[in-house]
């Protein structure tokens, strides 16, 4: 209803502002704003729930706040293009709808009546209701009897004997193993699932609806619900640091825990997560690249499910053999939304429904093809009698191609459990949810019958019977959880740890470069990422008095307020204000310490804007003072007027890429000198090196012979035509990833420059 409701409004705003209003560029530009609010709402609602199937929710918020490395995007680009010019167009067409009377004179009441439906309109949305009950939800007091029912487990297992081998099947909910509703769709894991303990009735709740929190709510007991601070989860070092999870309670019982799947380890934060409870062995797509058969067979988001799944069955007969006591966890990604992917070695290869292969369907009927083999060969083998098996969807299906059949059913989760030292065939119907299936492995490991929200099913009673509306619980305990990750809301004393690049207060733990904002009682970390933008641009949006603290490579802030920094690669701290005072501090030992000391100075307007504009000026763009161009560091000196063809600043100096100009161009400001030495410290990439290297002043050219290892080479010039450029030509650029930020293009790199210089001779 309250859809209608608003699309009314909205509509009434346009009629009275086009028809009525008359002319007045105020009103117009406000009305088309809160109007343009209400279209933007309601897209981001639409392209939420074309993902989620359920509207803006946490699963958008944390998915969106965090690491989107290795994300499947190909499939979404058709329409989110789609989405883009219709919005170009909707904008547009408004526009001129609302002018449409210009020529008339301006109406106040009308003006302002169609501005109160525009904003009545917002207010009815549902998306804004959405997105306001999310914001709502974060800072609510919570639920007092949240302690009572949230359970520490102990950190150990007694007496563990048993290995644990658990696969999370992406979106392969237990629905799809109806065999009346959708016959002979899992043939081969459907007769294993029948062999085991078959767990029924396994419901999902707020907070566990999407891959990074299925595993958390599997592991932890917990939803995923991450404190909305900007990127806050993003930036942290750790996940949920003060939990005791199943990784955790393996580690501490002598167990070695591996992850493997075919995505990038980075996409949605599972790297930290995993490596924060005990995970200590992870393969991911960038790790498996080099072990596997065929690195280029490959979907959308990395390797297909029969490469991972031979993979772990690789690691299971190694680990096996050696003795070691080993859990070892696998995700598949074949099933994910909007339709699946289909490995080449599948013998089911589509699914039909209603007369019509469907996508989903089919890949459903691949992917569990896969899931089996692996499990069987484990049950083949001499090891299965020391080993459990635990097969679980990681969430229900998000809205794919079989959404429609699927919400026919009564949906619920997959989880299943193979014994190989005590076989056990039952179907067991207790109403229970995902933050169960951790406590009811590590019962059945020996250990305790709980983990934090979860109880074992085996033993002890789920919350989801205790509670006649669960979800509701959940939602009530949500702040209670959101505390659990011991975000601070101070910041005094704090310490950098150089070896580990990673700043500590307040009894948490950042990845750096790292920059705050620092107010009486937030902090608010904003984190460099691959997407996000450099911490110096990000500074350019603080107010003149937001207080910050800035940890990042000294030449970044020294450029700005410490000219003997502005060459060092050094760590360093800034702090201070915009509009104010701002120090620069050099991080000089291993465990470096310091504290925040904001000075309650003067703000200046013309500093403000002066720092605000400094900041904002492109890598390229910077110019420091030195006799040479330094190429670890960004920007170049002042002699030099422009250049090209080189890649950003690493620690060492910059790669040639070729993505960039196939040729390394340096042009200097004034001419060079008639005659010079010109001295370049450099490197070569892959097969470039010890091939010639054409370097050219003018129409005179020479060439210098490089190594894999960093040399220097001098080379004599006359420069008569007194040329201001210098051009070197790397003869084979290689397209590769090597020392690329994940989830960029490949670079085609030639040459690495350390250091250039241009020593005038002959005077």
């Amino acid at each position: 209803m309250s859809e209608f409701i608003s699309l009314a409004l909205f509509l009434a705003s346009i009629g009275i502002y086009a028809w009525k209003a008359g002319r007045n560029t105020w009103w117009f530009i406000a009305t088309l704003l809160v109007l343009g609010i209400f279209i933007v709402l309601n897209i981001t609602l639409y392209a939420s729930d074309y993902f989620t199937g359920d509207g803006i929710n946490d699963a958008v918020l944390y998915t969106l706040t965090n690491s989107l490395t290795g994300a499947g995007v190909s499939k979404y680009i058709l329409p989110g293009t789609g989405l883009v010019l219709a919005l170009v167009a909707v904008f547009g067409t408004l526009g001129w709808v609302l002018r449409r009377r210009r020529h008339l004179p301006h109406h106040m009441g009308y003006s302002l009546l169609a501005l109160v439906l525009a904003l009545g309109s917002v207010d009815a949305s549902p998306a804004f209701h959405q997105i306001t009950e999310l914001v709502k939800s974060q800072s609510r007091d919570g639920d007092p009897d949240f302690t009572a029912w949230y359970k520490e487990p102990s950190k150990t297992i007694a007496n563990p004997k048993l290995n644990l081998v658990y696969i999370y099947g992406e979106s392969l909910e237990r629905t799809y193993f109806d065999n009346d509703a959708f016959p002979n769709l899992t043939p081969d894991l459907g007769p294993l699932k029948d062999e085991g303990l078959d767990f029924s009735h396994t419901s999902q709740l707020p907070g566990t609806d999407y891959t990074i929190a299925g595993m958390v709510a599997s592991q932890c007991g917990i939803p995923l619900f991450a404190p909305f601070e900007g990127n806050a989860s993003a930036s942290m070092s750790s996940f949920f640091p003060q939990n005791i999870c199943l990784g955790d309670i393996l580690k501490n019982s002598g167990y070695e825990n591996y992850f493997m799947q075919g995505a990038n380890l980075r996409f949605a934060g599972k790297d930290v997560f995993l490596k924060s409870h005990g995970f200590d062995h992870l393969y991911g797509a960038e790790e498996l690249k080099t072990t596997v058969a065929d690195p280029s067979y490959r979907n959308d988001w990395g390797f297909y499910d029969d490469t991972v799944l031979d993979e772990t069955r690789k690691k299971f007969e190694e680990l096996s053999k050696s003795g070691k006591r080993f859990s070892l966890f696998a995700l598949t990604v074949d099933t994910h939304h909007p339709d699946g992917f289909i490995s080449r070695t599948c013998e089911r290869k589509k699914y039909d429904i209603n007369g019509k292969t469907n996508q989903s369907f089919s890949a459903v009927t691949c992917s569990q093809e896969h899931i089996a083999a692996f499990i069987n060969k484990i049950k083949a083998s001499p090891y299965f009698k020391n080993t459990v098996i635990v097969v679980s969807s990681d969430h229900l299906a998000m809205k794919n191609t079989a959404w429609d059949e699927l919400n026919k059913q009564d949906r619920s989760n997959l989880f299943f459990v193979m014994r190989g030292d005590q076989p056990q065939q039952e179907v067991i119907a207790t109403k229970r949810n995902t933050m169960d299936n951790g406590a009811t492995v590590l019962d059945i490991l020996g250990g305790d019958n709980f983990i934090g929200l979860g109880r074992s099913t085996l033993s002890g009673q789920s919350l989801s019977e205790v509670f006649l509306n669960m979800k509701e619980k959940i939602l009530a305990w949500k702040p209670d959880v959101i505390r659990l990750w011991n975000f601070p809301k101070e910041m005094k004393d704090f310490t950098i740890d150089q070896q580990k690049n990673m700043i500590a207060f307040s009894g948490s733990h950042f990845r750096l470069p790292l920059l705050l904002r620092v107010s009486d009682n937030r902090v608010e970390p904003l984190p460099e990422s691959e997407y996000s933008a450099p911490l110096r641009f990000q500074l350019a949006d603080f107010a003149p008095r937001d207080n910050f603290v800035w940890v990042d490579r000294c030449y970044k802030m020294g450029q700005l307020w410490s000219q003997p920094l502005s060459l060092s690669t050094d760590w360093c701290v800034s702090q201070g204000q915009l509009g104010g005072e701002q120090t620069v501090q050099r991080v000089d030992k291993d465990q470096w310490k310091g504290k925040t000391a904001f000075k309650d100075t003067v703000i200046n307007t013309d500093r403000y804007q002066r720092n605000v504009d400094l900041l904002k000026v492109v890598d390229n763009d910077i110019r420091y003072k030195a006799d040479s161009f330094v190429f670890n560091v960004a920007g170049a000196p002042e002699e030099v007027k422009q250049f090209s063809g080189i890649s950003r600043p690493e620690s060492w100096g910059r790669w040639s890429n070729a993505q960039l100009g196939n040729e390394v161009k340096i042009e200097y400001a004034q001419p060079l000198p008639e005659k010079f030495d010109l001295v370049i410290t450099a490197k070569a990439f892959g097969p470039n090196a010890n091939k010639p290297i054409p370097v050219r002043i003018g129409d005179k050219e020479q060439t210098i012979t490089l190594g894999n290892d960093v040399t220097t080479t001098t080379l004599h010039f006359e420069n008569p035509s007194r040329s201001n450029t210098v051009v070197i030509v790397p003869p084979d650029p290689q397209s590769t990833n090597e020392g690329n930020i994940l989830g960029h293009s490949p670079r085609k790199l030639g040459i690495g420059m350390v250091e250039m210089k241009v020593v005038q001779t002959g005077v």
